[in-house]
């Protein structure tokens, strides 16, 4: 009977592990956002501390860490990155990183897989901006608890857009 049990207790064990062999390891990414309290956004040169739920960044191929003051002002910068010829950036190529706070959670999160809410009640340091959220369904609650307009993913969100926000058009 011990040898019986003995055996399937091993056969079951082989099949749990070969269960996790057949499925890749994926480590999950850490995002941060460290800044002093002295640092400023490029585009509008305000103090990040003033408000951590809209800080953004991009970091760039070159090493560099650009931080922004809102989604919007990152947005800036990541359509017109000649406009701030000193930071080096031709093109969105040049990019390796792009981080956003949760609004909700204030934790970092990957920027190009977050949700942006338009033309919600929410506004910035800068203004009317987007409200950046890690997950579909909280930025969709949030959307329509604030009167948002869209939910956008970032290939979305558009220069014309910004232009928008910024009064521009």
């Amino acid at each position: 009977m011990k040898k019986i049990l003995l055996s399937l207790a091993i056969s079951m064990l082989s099949v749990h592990a070969q269960s996790y062999a057949d499925k890749p390891l994926v480590a999950k990414k850490i995002y941060t956002i460290d800044y002093d309290k002295n640092a400023t956004g490029l585009v509008r040169h305000l103090k990040l501390i003033k408000d951590p739920k809209w800080v953004a960044k991009i970091e760039t191929r070159g090493g560099k860490v650009v931080y922004f003051s809102s989604p919007k002002s990152m947005f800036e910068f990541y359509f017109r990155p000649g406009k701030w010829f000193d930071v080096g950036v031709k093109s969105e190529r040049d990019f390796s990183q792009i981080v956003v706070t949760d609004y909700l959670t204030g934790k970092a999160i990957d920027g190009e897989s977050a949700y942006y809410i338009y033309g919600s009640r929410a506004t910035s340091p800068a203004g009317d901006d987007l409200v950046a959220i890690g997950d579909r369904d909280r930025a969709e609650k949030f959307s329509q608890g604030y009167n948002g307009k869209r939910v956008l993913r970032f290939d979305e969100v558009s220069d014309a857009l910004i232009r928008l926000l910024n009064g521009r058009i």
